[in-house]
């Protein structure tokens, strides 16, 4: 445990290694307990194929529930003519209940594929209620309708996976994706238009993996996905589940990793098309009372001491990777899991006392690491990355030495550090040791993604990097037919700075939210009754980016070619060694030298700086090269030779002729 911590042992760190055996022990009976009960955990993460609608080898269906506060369960729909309840299911054990359609005298199964079903619950008050399966595979709306319909799902030619998932790879960069917004027209888009026209464009810019939003199917299109309703259910907005997994077969042809938006922290609160109250109690997957329900959220939270609740939500991980073939998954709102205070108001200091003791939500944590133990176990090229506001030590450390499991944290301190310093700091006041101070803030042995802003920036009531740096001139002075305005020159520039500090200073992997590589105009903002239902700002306007006489392509150019030296070079997978920060920040980082003057108007002439290799250093990427919307103003043939002159703890360093300010119109 002595390497959780990077000072020298103290009765804290013993407290704090006695807190990480005390979980890894609530962890291993949990795992004991449920696999001496299920005998085996493979088969208690697969209930997916023991509940909700199973075809029989004979073509009949068995439906199976876990409904414990009803009184009576029946099933209804296009089969039966709609007839409530003339097909009862039979009270089991442990609050399941079963029900078996025998085949047609053809021999043809008793459902047809895409016909309309819904389960009927009697509830201990005799009313009888209209609900969802939790377990269900497909779920649609019509237009003159409020509320999802459950649609068997259960095509004869089922998409037939072509191309093998790609190897684990050494350094992520990651593309964060929405579906429905991956168009430039005003409507939403669909799994077939992102599989033919934005994979290639991802794969272009040299992304490795993709990070799709907004999957599980959700009634509310402007929760962002965030307010699940039907957990096994592929979004039906974009198009049905066999488009989907020929999307994700098509990115692993071209190499993708692919990544679930994953949202097991809590559930929409609604009944009629959700599993609120599936079974006419308040305490069904969720905790009873005010307990569970999030105040912030309006929505429900899960009981994750309860076995159903487990079953449940492993076999959901289970289903994404086995039926989808997703790669892994970004756990989002780990902190409202993690704390029974959800973080709600909450400021982390970074004392340990702000991660331990009776506020921490230690069913939730264990059953974050039964999660990674699962996927890792199971799958060892998975990939789980942490949404994680608090700095919770040890989230991204192995299970076995106390941690939780996960691959990667979100470095979240990042975007918001970029941000504020835009508002509130004048070109002159920026703090270099400040700004580097945020990037390689991170815990001793844990990676992170690194961004400089997400999805959560480019929604309405914030602004994307690019708004902050050139706001309203983004609509007029774009053109690259005409000389740059003070406002464009410093907004490009700075632009690409930005993004190349972060990627090449800030963690182990990189993301970036979908057209923000070009600067993406205006704000993110889903049709909803405060915008008349408007699909205006609710797309990516790729278009401006295809045409060449704007300077979005210089900026997609950069962040292609900054991906591309990643590719080649690796520094996400390597440590960086060394910073300068006076108005120039200087480090290395895989064998390169990263050089950045953030100084608005100073040059600096003869510019010696500290190399950890001895020999020749030549210009790699230049974000002042025309080509990407800079100056020209470096010979990139230029030859930099260590001279045995020793710097800043080097035996060897060299000499720059010349370190530019970053732009011109100054």
């Amino acid at each position: 445990f002595v390497d959780f911590f990077s000072s020298a042992l103290s009765d804290l760190c013993v407290e704090c290694t006695e807190q990480y055996a005390c979980q890894y022990r609530l962890f291993a009976e949990r795992l004991s307990q449920l696999e001496e009960a299920e005998g085996d955990f493979d088969h208690f993460t697969q209930s997916y194929q023991s509940l909700g609608a199973r075809r029989q080898p004979n073509n009949g269906l068995l439906f199976t529930e876990w409904a414990p506060g009803a009184k009576g369960l029946f099933l209804t729909g296009d089969f039966n003519g709609w007839e409530k309840l003339s097909h009862p299911f039979t009270r089991k054990e442990h609050g399941k209940w079963e029900l078996y359609l025998p085949p047609k005298r053809d021999r043809s199964p008793p459902v047809l594929h895409k016909s309309k079903l819904k389960l009927i619950i009697l509830t201990e008050n005799d009313e009888y209620l209209f609900r969802i399966s939790p377990w269900a595979r497909y779920v649609t709306k019509r237009l003159d309708s409020v509320t999802y319909d459950w649609i068997h799902w259960d095509p004869l030619h089922p998409y037939l996976v072509l191309h093998p998932r790609p190897p684990k790879q050494r350094s992520l960069r990651i593309y964060e994706a929405h579906v429905g917004i991956a168009s430039s027209e005003e409507k939403i888009a669909s799994y077939q238009s992102f599989t033919l026209n934005l994979l290639p464009r991802i794969k272009h810019l040299g992304y490795n993996c993709i990070q799709l939003m907004a999957i599980m199917e959700h009634a509310y299109y402007a929760s962002f996905g965030y307010q699940v309703t039907s957990f096994f259910a592929a979004s039906s907005r974009f198009g049905t589940p066999e488009d989907l997994k020929k999307l994700v077969d098509t990115a692993h042809s071209l190499g993708l990793t692919v990544l679930l938006d994953v949202v097991h922290s809590h559930a929409s609160s609604n009944t009629d098309d959700g599993i609120n109250q599936f079974d006419g109690t308040d305490s069904c997957f969720f905790h009873p009372g005010p307990r569970g329900n999030h105040s912030d959220w309006g929505s429900r939270i899960f009981d994750y001491s309860s076995w159903e609740v487990s079953r449940f939500l492993l076999s959901n991980l289970r289903w994404w990777m086995e039926e989808y073939r997703f790669d892994g998954f970004r756990f989002d709102g780990v902190t409202s899991m993690l704390y029974h205070h959800h973080g709600v108001g909450m400021s982390f200091s970074g004392s340990y006392s702000d991660y331990f003791g009776m506020h921490i939500n230690e069913d939730a944590l264990i059953h974050l690491m039964l999660s990674n133990h699962l996927l890792h176990t199971l799958y060892p090229e998975c990939i789980t990355i942490a949404e994680d506001v608090s700095g919770m030590p040890g989230l991204c450390r192995p299970i076995a030495a106390g941690g939780l499991g996960f691959d990667y944290r979100l470095a979240m301190a990042i975007p918001d550090k970029w941000i504020q310093i835009l508002k509130e700091r004048r070109d002159e006041e920026w703090d270099m040791a400040d700004i580097v101070y945020t990037l390689t803030n991170r815990r001793r042995g844990e990676r992170s993604i690194a961004y400089a802003e997400s999805h959560d920036q480019a929604l309405v009531g914030d602004k994307s990097l690019a708004f902050w740096l050139m706001d309203q001139e983004m609509y007029t002075n774009m053109s690259a037919l005409m000389p740059m305005t003070v406002v464009i020159d410093r907004g490009i520039q700075l632009h690409k700075m930005i993004r190349l500090l972060t990627h090449s200073l800030g963690g182990e992997g990189y993301l970036n939210f979908m057209g923000n590589e070009f600067g993406h105009p205006e704000w993110l903002d889903f049709p909803r009754k405060g915008n008349s239902e408007s699909y205006r700002y609710a797309r990516r306007q790729y278009n401006l980016v295809d045409m060449q006489h704007l300077r979005y392509q210089q900026l997609n150019a950069f962040d292609r070619d900054m991906n591309h030296a990643e590719d080649k070079h690796g520094w996400l997978a390597s440590a960086p060694v060394r910073c300068n920060e006076d108005k120039v920040i200087v480090f290395e980082r895989a064998n390169l030298v990263f050089i950045f003057n953030f100084h608005p108007s100073c040059s600096y002439t003869d510019y010696r700086v500290a190399a950890g290799r001895l020999g020749k250093y030549t210009i790699k990427l230049d974000s002042d090269d025309l080509m990407y919307g800079g100056h020209g103003r470096l010979e990139h043939a230029t030859e930099f030779f260590t001279e045995p002159v020793s710097f800043r703890g080097r035996a060897q360093s060299f000499k720059l002729f010349y370190i530019y300010h970053r732009f011109l119109s100054y």
